[in-house]
């Protein structure tokens, strides 16, 4: 049995992706490998509650996409650079992991194993792409504003633009009034990176066709229809998908009750 008290193994350290940037990670526990993607306006800080429920099992990393907290950001920007810095972080890992990826980060961690990174298993989060034509003229309408404001550099307009679509007015002047709204000032120029992994958020059944890992795309029971129903989309495309729904979650899922599925899932 499990001591509770044990003390787990917690490491920083860097790993140089391909073109030169710096990327880091925060490994902590003993075990298979797992590696955790963090989706828009995310580090590696905001994986940790997660981690820390994995870690008795596994071992698990988390890592600063490039352009945020302690990682380097070198110009110009694409998605091939992120998929390499995973790629960097894997290899960190020992050569070989398993992944799981939230919202943008999912859909980053799903062109990863398109692309052919040694995957051993995959799990995603709600990768917010859309099925509806309509919804995605819109999306693409907003991004466009959104891409607009950041090349001025009116961080804080871009942010709201972003986050009001989450939130209500109130929830998100309180925000702007909180320590948190510079951290996310400083993240906001990332938000082009995510923008550039969801493509023309289309569901890219195409690059999901060509993926052999077993992925598992979860929901939450209480998210929107559109969301949902993206997921259904995703699993059905895949190869070797599987549908996992949990009951009662939103997209700001509960680690603790995303970490029991996700150790099951992992330990298969």
């Amino acid at each position: 049995m499990d001591n509770p008290h044990t003390t787990l193994s917690r490491i920083r350290g860097t790993a140089m992706s391909e073109d030169g940037t710096v990327i880091a990670y925060e490994r902590q526990g003993d075990g298979p490998p797992v590696v955790l993607v963090s989706g828009a306006l995310a580090t590696a800080a905001n994986e940790a509650p997660l981690a820390a429920l994995l870690a008795h099992r596994f071992s698990v990393l988390t890592y600063d996409r490039r352009g945020r907290g302690a990682s380097g950001d070198t110009a110009p920007y694409a998605v091939e650079r992120e998929i390499e810095d995973l790629a960097a972080i894997v290899d960190a890992a020992g050569g070989s992991a398993c992944v799981h990826g939230m919202s943008s980060g999912g859909a980053l961690a799903l062109e990863a194993a398109a692309a052919g990174l040694p995957i051993a298993q995959l799990s995603v989060y709600e990768p917010p792409f859309l099925t509806d034509p309509a919804g995605r003229r819109e999306s693409a309408a907003r991004r466009a504003r959104l891409d607009g404001l950041l090349a001025e550099d009116r961080r804080a307009d871009a942010l709201e633009l972003f986050l009001a679509r989450m939130m209500p007015p109130w929830t998100l002047d309180r925000l702007r009034r909180s320590p948190l709204w510079g951290e996310l000032e400083a993240l906001a120029p990332t938000l082009a990176y995510d923008h550039a992994v969801m493509g023309d958020a289309r569901v890219p059944t195409q690059r999901l066709r060509e993926i052999t890992a077993r992925v598992m795309v979860v929901d939450g029971g209480a998210s929107p229809g559109w969301q949902r129903e993206t997921v259904r989309v995703i699993s059905e495309t895949l190869p070797r998908g599987r549908h996992r729904t949990l009951t009662g979650q939103t997209h700001e899922v509960a680690p603790h009750v995303l970490a029991p599925v996700l150790e099951d899932y992992f330990a298969a």
